[in-house]
């Protein structure tokens, strides 16, 4: 396919195209190593629009859902690959727009002939958003082409290879180590070999279980973590093969002891956050108790109904610390705290004679917990209002919550069946009225809107995400 595209779409000679065909053989590994998507774009006729000639994808996160070999790169949406293919220096850390429309972040570097002009460009891509580790690409000029020649044929300098965060070891059929790269010789000086390892035999240094012999026949475990000198491991063998044959043996060790203890960390962390949920929402109980002993003892029905109204706003917001003291982190489905506010909202206010029907649908999505804390007020109010003042006179009712994420604001819809109430009277509201239209301008950026027919009543509200 390579050779096909560059014949039909550039003015590479043969002895290019043979060169960039062999630099393609080391992209499945490349692309592996770095965890990144990989290509070779090289340069159409047209100065602004290069065209993809290979490609490799890693086994997980890739930015593709299909293979873009064949189709152009614009200068408008990856300038990185046409500035490198003009002016043969490396690019770094720029944002592109994919052939898919979606947004990556593109290491570029150049790859020249033996005249050390441009022939193509190699390209390691990673989404725009990733939230992970941040891999260094420290790429070389100098370096790119040594770097994937003969298939990861490892036996001369690779500078490349030294700025990459993963330890890289290469072995040859017979198992002797031929290549090492500082990473990987800093880890075995660690472990505690004083000599360089460079010549040893693979049976001597490996830091697992794994024989070589089980390595060639493909049998070894492709992946395996280990714990060594307070060092937290991770060992990836990769076969390289001409024809049938294993030429190299690749051996990847990923130094795991940062992420494991900020996993620790998080772990620690998360424990103490469902404490102080726990404690919160105790506390928030203990407050509620002390209320509905006071309201018992009051024979003032105003007072009692203000004390009830309080004590009904301190569960909703204990509901959120609830459901975050089981989950352990600062976010919550939206769901499922609805359907809590609902159950303590009819478990507080329903009359023996209402038989009140609810029911919550559309979309499911994680809030954070200051969010949470607002949407549950103005829920509890609305449907506290709605059983209370909606169904009077009726014998059953009906309460439908629905909620819709979008890319911007979301939006919650509640709708009763009730005897509706003139909004015009809304002039004289209540001061659950006015702690919902508060809450929803001022903590969620959001708008409300009410609509009441003596047929029901239909109150939305939106947040931003």
């Amino acid at each position: 396919m390579l050779r096909s595209i560059c014949k039909q779409h550039t003015t590479l000679s043969e002895k290019s195209i043979r060169k960039l065909e062999k630099i393609a053989e080391g992209l499945t590994v490349l692309s592996k190593l770095l965890k990144a998507d990989v290509f070779i774009d090289c340069l159409t006729e047209n100065r602004d629009t290069a065209i993809v000639v290979a490609e490799s994808n890693p086994e997980a996160g890739s930015s593709y859902t299909q293979s873009v070999v064949g189709q152009y790169a614009y200068r408008q949406n990856e300038p990185a690959v046409l500035r490198t293919l003009e002016t043969g220096l490396p690019s770094r850390d720029y944002k592109a727009l994919t052939q898919e429309n979606t947004l990556v972040r593109q290491n570029v570097v150049p790859i020249k002939n033996e005249k050390d002009s441009g022939i193509g460009v190699l390209i390691v891509e990673e989404g725009s958003n990733d939230t992970g580790l941040n891999r260094e690409l420290n790429f070389l000029h100098d370096a790119t082409n040594e770097l994937l020649r003969s298939s990861l044929e490892m036996t001369k300098e690779r500078k490349i290879i030294d700025y990459i965060n993963d330890g890289i070891i290469i072995f040859n059929q017979k198992g002797i180590l031929i290549y090492a790269n500082s990473k990987a010789k800093n880890i075995y000086k660690r472990v505690g070999y004083k000599d360089d390892i460079l010549g040893a035999n693979f049976n001597n240094i490996v830091l697992n279980n794994v024989v070589f012999s089980d390595v060639l026949a493909d049998n070894a475990p492709n992946s395996t973590d280990i714990n060594i000198a307070k060092m937290s491991l991770n060992i990836d063998y990769y076969l390289i093969k001409e024809s049938k044959n294993v030429k190299n043996v690749v051996l990847f060790i990923k130094d795991l002891t940062e992420i494991k203890e900020k996993e620790k960390e998080l772990i620690l962390k998360s424990v103490a956050i469902k404490e102080i949920h726990h404690r919160v929402k105790n506390n928030l109980q203990t407050i509620a108790s002390l209320l509905r002993i006071q309201a018992r003892k009051t024979d003032d029905e105003a007072v009692k109904l203000a004390l009830h109204e309080s004590i009904n706003r301190i569960l909703s917001i204990a509901v959120t610390h609830e459901i975050l003291a089981q989950n352990g982190l600062d976010d919550l489905k939206i769901k499922e705290m609805f359907s809590k506010i609902v159950k303590n909202s009819i478990r507080a206010s329903i009359g023996e004679n209402l038989d009140l029907k609810t029911s919550i649908s559309g979309d499911d999505f994680k809030i954070n917990s200051d969010k949470a804390t607002s949407i549950a007020l103005i829920a509890n109010e609305l449907v506290q209002n709605s059983i209370t003042h909606g169904f009077k006179g009726r014998p059953s009712g009906n309460i439908d919550i629905v909620v819709t994420q979008g890319k911007i604001k979301s939006k919650v819809i509640i709708t009763d069946n009730g005897v509706g109430f003139k909004t015009k009277d809304i002039k004289n509201e209540s001061l659950g009225l006015q702690i919902v239209k508060s809450l929803v301008k001022e903590k969620l950026f959001g708008n409300l809107d009410i609509k009441s027919t003596q047929n029901g009543t239909i109150i939305s509200f939106d947040f931003e995400n």
